[in-house]
């Protein structure tokens, strides 16, 4: 039986660099809560918790390292989304 051992892609330094700046960017959107900015605050809480979830997509689920079809596959899955949400704000504004 052979032994395979698997090595990271990305070593720990980088990872833990990646989990401070999604803690930095949960306090950014704390502190932004608290900033009564309008319309626009809807659009900067989905800004930042879209950074936040491409972080988590590209490097902890090593997305960034995969396939072309994978990250097409990705790409996809958030203009449908994107379509979905806007849908969701006309619905919202044009009552």
């Amino acid at each position: 039986m052979e032994n395979n051992q698997s090595s990271h892609i990305i070593s720990y330094n980088f990872l833990i660099l990646v989990l401070a700046a999604l803690l930095a960017l949960t306090g950014v959107t704390i502190g932004v809560s608290f900033i009564n900015m309008g319309r626009l605050n809807v659009w900067i809480a989905l800004l930042i918790a879209s950074t936040k979830g491409s972080l988590v997509l590209l490097y902890f689920m090593h997305l960034k390292y995969e396939s072309r079809v994978m990250f097409l596959s990705f790409l996809g899955t958030v203009f449908f989304l994107s379509i979905m949400i806007s849908f969701t704000f006309w619905d919202v504004a044009f009552r």
